[in-house]
């Protein structure tokens, strides 16, 4: 791929999401603080929809998909199409009680402190602070590589770039500006991904071949893996892992709430979720498919880069096509992620003292921070994806004591107790289940029993080091049981 031609791409379309972002403030400048967090009442049905399904997306999607499915086959990709799409499912039944019962919010925070108290409130903020800015530097960091893999081009260019042009409308135009270029890299994105699929289209036979046949050098493995057509135990419990992992973690996004708010009426919301959940099912699973297929042709050395070992060989007229469609994947997630930070700090963290102005510095702030992420992390994939697992793991024990709030049967001061009790099981887990030689430098001090319990909630993964359906699981039930035993006894010696 020629290196000008690349960057006169990377320039026009940046160029472009730029002008639409900065010509909300030229139209009309958003002065208002609560317009700017949560532009209230006023998208209708379809752009709910879109913006739903492009912020959701992100160029993790050339990424993520394709190495699950290199690895776990079947199981997995469905998995991740489904930890994808379930969100905003919840998003269409949840969502219109949740503004309801509090119809001059912006975050997930606000409800909580409404239902349970100022402590859970910031205990929230910091857990979705935590996944978005993780989920904000992991998708620079994917954009550097994806660029640098198809035109050659130094990863910290294209990294600077979205950073600053994104983070230039979302900090004077909020969501608002975030919402209008929403629609534009939706459209994009389902432009170029059905030049995608007339792409492949032509090696339909080849690929479904492909994507059945294990990986020729199984043998180096434990287990056979990368076919779409394997229902190994292995990818099946991987899979439901990931269901629970990142079902739970998306439903602390808080860009999806502040749509939640952003929506005309409960109509709206409804059937916006609805489109969103429609679009980004078929998205992923095809994505995991090619990554399958992928996996049939031959190990790599990076599984991480399983799609783009599909289209290496494709002329710099189609790689030109990848190109755009990488860069709006990444700005409909990046505008989004920051906006929303921008929402749980001056909401969640700072009690909504913080001024508009002060939001807006906020904003600019987060940039730096998260290129330099972008490029320690550039070569710790490894370490990006434990952390995002973390923050997973914190979203999983909090989950279901928030939302059991929903019923009047359950005391709200019990939710806090469930969720740090959730924590608390997986530590005993680890207690009960220690590992011997798999545990890093950091818990390598303390007794083995207590390090597996520590080295679990940093790091919930298996020997194969992908999520840990035992861990994930014992945060879910643990924290819904004790949820519900704290609320019985607090009912009791309030009854006394």
């Amino acid at each position: 791929m020629n290196i000008y031609l690349s960057y006169i791409l990377l320039f026009l379309t940046l160029g472009f999401f730029g002008f639409i972002g900065y010509s909300t403030i030229v139209n009309k400048k958003v002065n208002d603080k609560d317009e700017y967090l949560s532009a209230r009442n006023s998208k209708n049905w379809i752009q709910i929809g879109l913006s739903l399904f492009a912020s959701g997306m992100g160029v993790w999607l050339l990424f993520g998909p394709s190495e699950v499915a290199y690895y776990g086959g079947f199981f997995d990709v469905m998995g991740y199409a489904l930890s994808a799409s379930i969100p905003f499912v919840l998003l269409a039944y949840l969502g219109p009680y949740i503004r309801n019962s509090l119809p001059k919010g912006v975050t997930l925070a606000d409800y909580v402190r409404l239902k349970i108290g100022r402590e859970m409130q910031l205990y929230v903020g910091i857990i979705s602070i935590i996944y978005m800015f993780t989920f904000l530097f992991a998708e620079f960091t994917a954009i550097g590589r994806a660029m640098e893999f198809m035109t050659g081009m130094n990863a910290l260019i294209p990294i600077v770039l979205v950073a600053v042009v994104t983070a230039g409308y979302t900090a004077y135009g909020g969501l608002p500006a975030s919402i209008r270029t929403d629609k534009w890299q939706a459209w994009f994105i389902l432009w170029l991904f059905l030049v995608l699929i007339l792409t492949f289209i032509g090696d339909t036979k080849e690929l479904i071949n492909d994507a059945a046949a294990f990986t020729p050098e199984d043998l180096a493995w434990d287990w056979e893996h990368g076919s779409i057509a394997s229902f190994t135990m292995t990818s099946f419990l991987s899979g439901l892992a990931l269901i629970i992992a990142i079902t739970s973690a998306e439903m602390f996004s808080q860009g999806n709430w502040q749509r939640v708010y952003a929506s005309e009426d409960d109509d709206a919301l409804n059937k916006g979720a609805l489109l969103a959940a429609g679009l980004v099912f078929p998205l992923m699973f095809i994505m995991g498919f090619l990554g399958s297929a992928s996996a049939g042709k031959g190990a790599l050395d990076d599984p991480s880069l399983a799609f783009f070992a599909l289209i290496q060989g494709f002329s710099p007229f189609v790689i030109s096509f990848f190109i755009v469609f990488g860069i709006a994947l990444v700005c409909s997630s990046a505008d989004t992620l920051q906006n929303a930070i921008v929402a749980s700090i001056s909401r969640d963290i700072s009690d909504n003292k913080l001024s508009l102005e002060q939001s807006r510095y906020v904003a600019m702030t987060l940039v730096p921070l998260a290129i330099f992420m972008a490029w320690y992390m550039a070569d710790k994939a490894a370490s990006v994806f434990a952390i995002f697992l973390f923050a997973d793991l914190l979203a999983t024990a909090t989950v279901l004591p928030i939302f059991l709030t929903l019923s009047n049967k359950i005391n709200p001061g019990a939710a806090l107790s469930g969720a740090v009790g959730g924590l608390v099981s997986v530590f005993l887990y680890g207690f009960l289940n220690p590992l011997e030689g798999a545990i890093g430098p950091l818990f390598s001090i303390f007794p083995e029993r207590i390090a597996t319990g520590l080295h679990y909630i940093v790091k919930p993964i298996n020997d194969s080091g992908l999520a840990n359906l035992n861990v994930f699981l014992t945060a879910l039930i643990s924290s819904l049981i004790i949820t519900i035993l704290a609320s019985m006894m607090l009912e009791n010696d309030s009854e006394e």
